[in-house]
C-alpha cells in the first residue's frame, strides 16, 4: 500500500475481505445448512467447534490484559462475560454445551477437549498466540470477522431448523444471544480500526490480521470436511462417531 485509505475506504477494503474469505462460503458449511450432514457430522462439528468457543474468553482475556486504559478494558471485558457468563447468565460456553448435549455427545468428553482433530487446536491456539505477539490494532481488528457472523448465523440457524428434526430453537439458543452481540463488538472493533490505522502500514497489517482470522475458520472447516465428509478419514485419537 503506497496510499493512506479514508476510514470508508478501510472499512470498505475490510468487508470486501469478509466478502470474499468469511467461512460461510466454505463446502462444509453449505453442506450443513442444505441439511446435507448426518446427525454424526453434525457431531463432530459441534465437538470441534467447543474447543474454539471455550478458548474465545481466553483470547480475550489476553488483549484485555494488554490494555492500559480502563475505559477499553471496560468495553472489552463484556466479551468474556458473554462467554464466561455472569450471575444472571450462564453464558456461551454453556449455550454451546446445551447444543452438544441436545446432539447427544457426553459433556465430559466434550469438555474435556479429548477427540478433537490436531488441525482445530492448532487453528485455535494460533489465534490465541497471535492476539498475544501482535500488536493492539492488530489483535483488535482481528476480531472483525464478527461484521459478517450475523448474516451468517441466520442462514445457519434457518437451514438447521428446516432440515433437521433433531434440532429446535432451544438446542440452537447459542446462536440468538450472538445476533446482537456479534454487532455490539463488530462496531466497537471496527470504529477502533478506522481511529487507530493511521498510516498506510497500519491500514495494511489491520487487513492482514482480518485475513489471517479467516484463515482460522477456514481451516478448521477444512479439517473438519476431511475427516468426516471427504474423504472421510478422521486421524488417530480424534472422534470416531
Amino acid at each position: 500500500m503506497n496510499a493512506l485509505l479514508s476510514p470508508q475506504e478501510l472499512e470498505a477494503r475490510l468487508r470486501a475481505i469478509g466478502d470474499a474469505r468469511y467461512h460461510n462460503k466454505h463446502p462444509f458449511h453449505k453442506l450443513m445448512n442444505a441439511g446435507k450432514l448426518t446427525k454424526a457430522q453434525l457431531k463432530a462439528w459441534a465437538l470441534n467447534r467447543y474447543y474454539y468457543q471455550a478458548m474465545i474468553p481466553v483470547k480475550d482475556a489476553v488483549i484485555l490484559s494488554r490494555m492500559e486504559q480502563a475505559d477499553l478494558r471496560r468495553i472489552w471485558r463484556q466479551r468474556i462475560l458473554d462467554h464466561d457468563g455472569d450471575s444472571d447468565d450462564k453464558g456461551g460456553i454453556a449455550r454451546w454445551i446445551a447444543l452438544t448435549d441436545g446432539l447427544g455427545l457426553d459433556r465430559s468428553f466434550v469438555t474435556s477437549g479429548k477427540g478433537i482433530l490436531p488441525a482445530t487446536r492448532f487453528a485455535v491456539d494460533a489465534y490465541v498466540n497471535f492476539v498475544r505477539v501482535k500488536p493492539m490494532l492488530e489483535a483488535i481488528a482481528s476480531s472483525l470477522t464478527e461484521m459478517f457472523s450475523p448474516k451468517t448465523i441466520g442462514e445457519r440457524v434457518s437451514g438447521m431448523l428446516a432440515n433437521y428434526d433433531f434440532l429446535d430453537a432451544k438446542i440452537l439458543a447459542y446462536f440468538e444471544k450472538r445476533l446482537t452481540q456479534a454487532p455490539r463488538d463488530a462496531d466497537f472493533a471496527l470504529d477502533y480500526v478506522k481511529q487507530h490505522a493511521k498510516t498506510p502500514e497500519q491500514q495494511q497489517a489491520v487487513q492482514d490480521a482480518l485475513t489471517f482470522k479467516c484463515d482460522v475458520l477456514w481451516a478448521q472447516l477444512d479439517a473438519l470436511h476431511h475427516a468426516y465428509v471427504s474423504p472421510g478419514l478422521p486421524p488417530p485419537g480424534a472422534y470416531v462417531p
